[in-house]
């Protein structure tokens, strides 16, 4: 299905809008027509996130608001005359959630009310909230439809459990169209080396001679970026989805350790792995197994994936290669 003209011309704000799916969501709404309102954190250095690496054809179609999602006027002010709403605003880092939980509930869950409460008043079309395969935790059976027990082993799926469960009271108290998006593990370029599959190309390409990783056994399903913002703009426009929590995923699963070693053959360089305490999770915190059931998805929203994780894998390779300032490969990003 062909979403580019059911979005010529329609108003849409999207939070997040400079993160890594943020930033590939904007483009990909751009180049279907849509007016969009990007949001994107305030900070005093004025940064636009990776807005700034979108080339002048779309950056310039857009209008960039800065701000935060956990001011309820400000988020009230800009929702006002739009007619889709992406939420992708949210602290997602998990280690840092060990840390810092009251922050992802502030901006998690506060930042999700304060989306709703203003799509309410305002009567927009759609609302999209994000969320992540991190709310199944382990795989209790696989592969994991969006019937499958939720489980919080960490402080950020938590949060993001809270926000999934306030849109649905949103939906079902109120009528709001809300879509719930759920993806699985998203890679591609502009993800930052917080994210395993950055981590593991920087390094190569840094040189160094070993692979410093946390746990090697855990299996994920691994879609790409182009991939979720295609199954997030479906999501924003089709009618059967209105009401629905919808997995994006491959239903394809590899371990991080035969990925490293795949990694490794495209980018040409095989050296020993070193797991390091430092960068494994508590034994109770680890989700093991993540493996997508996507029907769903290819039933009310007509998507499938379409890039393969090996070509996938080397558009990263592409990316981080011409972008290695970003990655600070001596230190372990949280």
């Amino acid at each position: 299905m062909n979403s580019g003209s059911e979005y010529k011309n329609l108003r849409v704000f999207v939070t997040g809008a400079g993160g890594f799916i943020g930033s590939h969501l904007v483009e990909a709404l751009v180049h279907s027509g849509a007016q969009v309102r990007a949001l994107v954190r305030y900070t005093s250095r004025g940064g636009r996130g990776h807005l700034e690496q979108l080339g002048p054809a779309v950056y310039d179609s857009l209008e960039v608001v800065l701000g935060d999602v956990r001011d309820a006027q400000f988020i009230r002010n800009h929702v006002r005359g739009c007619d889709v709403v992406f939420h992708l605003a949210a602290l997602i880092g998990i280690p840092y959630s060990y840390d810092a939980p009251n922050s992802y509930f502030d901006t998690n869950l506060q930042g999700t009310l304060n989306v709703l409460q203003a799509a309410q008043e305002a009567g927009v079309r759609r609302v999209v909230i994000t969320s992540t395969s991190e709310v199944y935790g382990t795989a209790r059976y696989t592969p994991i439809d969006e019937a499958h027990p939720l489980q919080a082993q960490s402080p950020y799926s938590a949060s993001k459990i809270a926000a999934d469960k306030l849109a649905e009271s949103y939906h079902l108290s109120f009528n709001l169209p809300v879509t719930t998006v759920r993806p699985f593990n998203t890679y591609g370029p502009r993800q930052s080396a917080r994210a395993v599959i950055p981590t593991i190309v920087s390094q190569l390409l840094a040189g160094t001679d070993v692979l410093r990783l946390g746990s090697l056994d855990p299996v994920r399903d691994l879609l790409y970026v182009g991939d979720t913002a295609r199954g997030f703009l479906r999501a924003g426009i089709a009618e059967q989805a209105v009401g629905q929590v919808i997995n994006l995923g491959t239903g394809e699963g590899i371990s991080i350790g035969d990925l490293a070693h795949l990694i490794m053959k495209i980018v040409g360089r095989e050296v020993p792995i070193v797991e390091e305490a430092a960068r494994v999770r508590p034994p109770a915190s680890e989700v093991r197994l993540l493996l997508a059931n996507a029907e769903l998805a290819k039933a009310t929203l007509g998507w499938v994936p379409q890039v393969s994780l090996s070509e996938g894998l080397k558009k990263v390779a592409e990316y981080v290669g011409s972008n290695m300032t970003a990655y600070r490969v001596g230190s372990y990003a949280v």
